[in-house]
């Protein structure tokens, strides 16, 4: 008996996120610059916390100068994911209909 009742409201409800879902990204150059800016300052601070974990490290260890790039290019990797990522989320965020 529950389950009669709930199962029209469940179909209503995937319906709504479908439309939701499928709505157009606003892609302005309001909206866009937007993006571009949020993209920028997450990307910045990113960085800075990475350098000074890198920094950290680095100075903890006494690396030498060579074994400091090794460990530059072993931070390389997880930072370029971590930019991507702001990159995305910022995009995702500014350009979303529901925001706007």
């Amino acid at each position: 008996m529950i389950v009669r009742r709930l199962w029209p409201r469940r179909g209503r409800a995937a319906r709504h996120f479908r439309t939701i879902s499928m709505q157009q990204r606003i892609k302005t150059f309001k909206t866009l610059s937007r993006a571009a800016s949020a993209a920028a300052f997450l990307s910045v601070q990113a960085l800075i916390c990475i350098g000074t974990v890198y920094w950290a490290v680095a100075e903890t260890l006494g690396l030498s100068p060579m074994s400091a790039l090794v460990l530059g290019g072993i931070f390389a990797v997880p930072t370029i994911f971590v930019l991507i990522t702001a990159i995305r989320v910022a995009f995702d965020a500014e350009t979303d209909p529901a925001n706007q």
